[in-house]
């Protein structure tokens, strides 16, 4: 419900939102540093996997462990949907800042789950079992996050800055799967022995993601709530939300279109990266760790750069610049990456692939926030998208790990291309959200 001692009247009658630049960068951190520690509780499942995966799944080579693993991992993504359909609908109604503090508490219950469950030599197939439905809570906390804080950031931001506030999203996504990478190498580096890690150590990263969420909590409880979403639960709500999201269909597809390629692209450099340079290139897992956690930093420097360029170019350039590059890009990046001969040559080719990528993600939020009007903005930004990030982001390293597996891994680098291309012509057809923002409409 909104807030009354908030709003303010207007001249023209219509209530205005009272806040200052102060409280305004205070909500915009809360919801970043928020959004850093549910991605650090997602990705902590695919950072740990190489060292949890003979706990859940004890038979079988490394591969087919993997992939046990991996196709966990996609099943969490069936839920995002579900999670973007009906925190997106909570967040239209009842306020981003409600749905932000719903989505952190789902993700805190799947990290216990995940950090106190015994192994299969304990209690059989019910571990993995236990595991499939944390990682189902997993997916739902994650699909409702992604929509709430995209249209939270988004509408936070003035007109002028909103590709560069809105960046933050991505920054720290990435952020904490490089905080996920972090804890793996001061547990490898420092505390913990292989054999300790394999045994319990990797427990201990998914209490942490726990205890990290009742932070977030604390600071989603003092956030302000948008001025867009006040302003409009003031009004009459004219039809049901699936009634004008069915009038946004284009809206809709665009989204899909978009994202198609980025995700592909984003997963296959990032989440899938560190098992590639173990299982292909053949590095040992503590450098692969460090070279993924090494090409994240430089990811997460150039997110605001790129976003506060699309302040001044547009968003479509910096689209079309990634579907151009990556279309290209993708085949010889990986052909050449899994010959590499040493470290810092992956590192090289890794951070060139994640600046074509950052091209996407840097935008990649504001767009889609910018396509839809207050009323549907969250359900808007989070289903299609969920949908696409379901269907292509979290079957990546499933597809990667499975072309290997039948002998022919260069498969998945024409399949990474292509997704980049057809996202290519959505970018070429679409408008640039910059100038024609509904957000500024609200």
């Amino acid at each position: 419900m909104a807030n009354p001692q908030r709003l303010t009247a207007r001249p023209d009658g219509a209530l205005a939102h009272d806040i200052g630049t102060a409280q305004r960068l205070k909500s915009i951190f809360s919801g970043s540093v928020g959004n850093m520690i549910e991605y650090y509780d997602w990705y902590v499942y695919s950072a740990f996997s190489l060292y949890f995966a003979k706990a859940f799944f004890p038979g079988g080579s490394q591969t087919v462990q993997l992939l046990n693993t991996a196709a966990i991992f996609a099943v969490g993504f069936i839920m995002r949907p579900i999670g973007g359909w009906l925190m997106g609908l909570y967040a239209d109604r009842k306020g981003r800042k409600a749905a932000l503090l719903v989505s952190v508490l789902a993700m805190c219950v799947g990290s216990l789950i995940i950090g106190l469950t015994p192994g299969y030599a304990t209690i059989g197939v019910a571990a993995p079992i236990l595991l499939v439905g944390a990682r189902l809570l997993q997916g739902l906390s994650l699909g409702g996050e992604y929509a709430s804080s995209a249209t939270y950031l988004c509408e936070m931001a003035g007109k002028k800055s909103r590709g560069f506030y809105s960046s933050f999203l991505f920054a720290t996504l990435s952020l904490g799967q490089l905080l996920a990478m972090g804890v793996l190498v001061l547990l490898q580096q420092v505390f913990l022995t292989t054999a300790q890690l394999e045994d319990w150590g990797w427990r201990i990263p998914f209490l942490i993601g726990a205890a990290g969420a009742g932070i977030a909590v604390y600071l989603r409880r003092n956030m302000q709530e948008t001025a867009s979403f006040e302003q409009r639960s003031a009004a009459p709500r004219r039809r049901g939300a699936f009634a004008e999201l069915l009038r946004h269909r284009r809206e809709c597809l665009i989204v899909a279109g978009l994202t198609l390629g980025g995700t592909v692209a984003f997963y296959a450099y990032t989440t899938y990266m560190q098992k590639y340079l173990v299982n292909t290139v053949g590095m040992t897992k503590s450098t692969a760790t460090l070279i993924s956690a090494a090409t994240l930093i430089g990811f997460v420097l150039v997110q605001p750069l790129f976003g506060a360029l699309s302040d001044r170019i547009g968003r479509r350039p910096l689209l079309i610049a990634f579907g151009v590059l990556g279309s290209v890009a993708t085949v010889p990046i990986f052909t050449a990456l899994g010959r590499a001969g040493s470290p810092l040559e992956a590192f090289a080719l890794i951070m060139a692939a994640l600046l074509i990528v950052a091209l996407y993600s840097s935008v990649s939020a504001v767009v889609k926030a910018e396509l839809f009007p207050v009323e549907i903005r969250a359900l808007g930004v989070g289903l299609p998208y969920a949908l696409t990030v379901s269907l292509f982001g979290g079957t990546a390293e499933y597809i990667a790990l499975w072309t290997k597996s039948i002998g022919h891994e260069s498969w998945f680098y024409f399949y990474v291309s292509a997704c980049i291309l057809v996202s290519l012509l959505c970018y070429v057809w679409m408008p640039d959200t910059r100038d024609s923002s509904r957000i500024d409409q609200d």
